[in-house]
């Protein structure tokens, strides 16, 4: 017995006095470490990360924005597609020649001057009677010739009616459907040319009337002058009348 414990003591000791380096070291493994959670740290994590959203958004918000605002830049920059210039200026056209083929006495005033002098002045004394007669004829003619041209404007600018409301129509329309805010203005622009041009044939018609009765009015009060001449020579005293033979029949009887 004594002899056995002995033994045993002998190989315990013998055991611990094995160097360390030789006996097995023990790892505890990674997957069995703690894992530290910090509440704090963590929101202000998802803090930050919320702001950072919310600035990429503001981003994009912003881009927007100024997406939208060059497009509507584009817009207001884009220009009208229609243009009534052409049917516009052909309408003033027509209505210039017709009072550019004015008979007679046109407008004009050095012929108007010349013409008054001559045919609508006083009626001159030392004229003959055929004379007075071929004056009061040609002031005649001057007046039909005023009335005619007056309503031959009168009847071009009828004809203009139906292209002035067609292009009112087309330019309503163009403005009513701008794109833009230049758009609006250059329909805006072109309605007050066609009122410009209704207000030109307007002036015309006017001219045209008041010349033809400038030429009536002119025409009467040269009558007159002329019917106070002829009255004059009329009961002006002259030889009076003189007796003469008078033959009935050709044969003497």
């Amino acid at each position: 017995m004594i002899i056995r414990r002995s033994r045993a003591v002998f190989l315990a000791a013998t055991i611990l006095a094995l160097p360390i380096a030789a006996s097995p070291i023990f790892v505890q493994p990674a997957a069995a470490a703690w894992i530290v959670y910090d509440p704090t740290n963590y929101a202000q994590n998802v803090l930050q990360a919320a702001r950072a959203l919310q600035q990429i958004n503001n981003q994009i918000t912003s881009l927007q924005n100024e997406a939208q605002m060059l497009i509507n830049q584009a817009r207001n920059l884009a220009s009208l597609p229609y243009s009534s210039l052409q049917q516009l200026q052909q309408s003033v056209q027509r209505t210039q020649q017709l009072l550019n083929q004015a008979q007679n006495i046109a407008f004009d005033v050095s012929q108007i001057d010349q013409a008054f002098q001559s045919t609508y002045g006083n009626a001159s004394l030392t004229a003959s009677d055929q004379q007075l007669v071929t004056q009061a004829r040609e002031r005649w003619q001057n007046t039909v010739a005023g009335l005619q041209d007056a309503m031959r404007v009168q009847a071009g600018v009828v004809g203009n009616i139906d292209t002035n409301r067609a292009q009112m129509s087309a330019l309503v329309g163009q403005s009513q459907n701008a794109a833009g805010a230049l758009q609006a203005t250059q329909a805006g622009n072109q309605l007050l040319a066609l009122q410009a041009q209704q207000l030109a044939d307007l002036t015309a018609v006017v001219v045209a009337n008041g010349r033809a009765q400038a030429l009536s009015e002119a025409e009467r009060a040269a009558a007159a002058e002329q019917g106070r001449e002829q009255r004059r020579r009329f009961l002006t005293p002259g030889v009076g009348y003189q007796p003469g033979n008078a033959r009935m029949f050709q044969n003497g009887n």
